[in-house]
């Protein structure tokens, strides 16, 4: 099966390493490429202490930036949405990693039984509100800071007809709301799904699938949870 895989290019080298071992090929064309602020998270990490939270793997590739100035915050606890994004945590040297099963109201929830009491957001944008309205709810205190920034990738009719020379992809994986906005917005990308109704749009969530235009909802298909296993379990 040709699966077109629209996520930045670091996450999609590994995406497409898996669906290769899944017999699949993968066509790739990002669609949104991170802008990274270290400094702001170095200057968060040293203005805080205790627990700290991330929502997705980009904001610890900006933390593993940091070099020496991270080490003296290793010890903090840290809680992710995601056993991949955990992992990638434990692999930058993190020694106490939890990590929620679902989204990010599912991590809040997960933070408030470990007692936190303060907590540092590394976060990026755009970025859903659901993390941070459940923190509130739960009444846990905490600070945000913005040390990335996923940014549009508009590819140009050439890269988008040398992914498609050897034939449509059966399938396109969706990992986010903004790449879905960004897919239909080109025309090309438009124009290669217009009257081909076999190709599944395969979604991470409700919320991404929200954004698929009407006249394609019959082809969409939704992971049973917001992670990159279950979405592939899909195909």
């Amino acid at each position: 099966m040709r699966v077109l895989v629209t996520r930045p290019a670091h996450s999609a080298t590994r995406t497409a390493q898996r669906l290769r071992d899944m017999g699949h090929e993968p066509l790739l064309l990002p669609l949104r490429r991170p802008r990274h602020d270290s400094a702001a998270a170095a200057a968060a990490l040293e203005a805080t202490s205790g627990a700290i939270a991330v929502t997705s793997a980009e904001a610890v590739r900006v933390a593993s930036a940091l070099g020496e100035k991270l080490r003296p915050h290793l010890v903090r606890p840290l809680f992710a949405v995601g056993e991949m994004t955990a992992q990638e945590a434990r692999g930058l040297g993190f020694r106490s990693v939890a990590a929620s099963a679902g989204n990010g109201r599912d991590l809040a929830d997960l933070i408030v039984t470990q007692g936190a009491e303060e907590l540092l957001y590394l976060a990026g944008l755009p970025r859903a509100e659901t993390f941070e309205t459940r923190l509130r709810q739960l009444g846990i205190r905490f600070s945000v800071a913005e040390c990335y920034r996923m940014t549009p990738v508009a590819p140009s009719p050439a890269e988008i007809e040398a992914v498609f020379s050897g034939g449509r992809p059966n399938a396109v994986l969706f990992y986010s709301r903004q790449t879905v906005e960004d897919f239909f917005r080109l025309a090309e990308l438009r124009s290669a799904l217009s009257g081909h109704r076999e190709i599944r749009l395969l979604c991470l969530s409700e919320t991404v699938a929200q954004a698929i235009p009407m006249s394609l909802k019959k082809t969409v298909a939704i992971s049973s949870m917001p992670d990159e296993q279950s979405l592939l379990s899909l195909l």
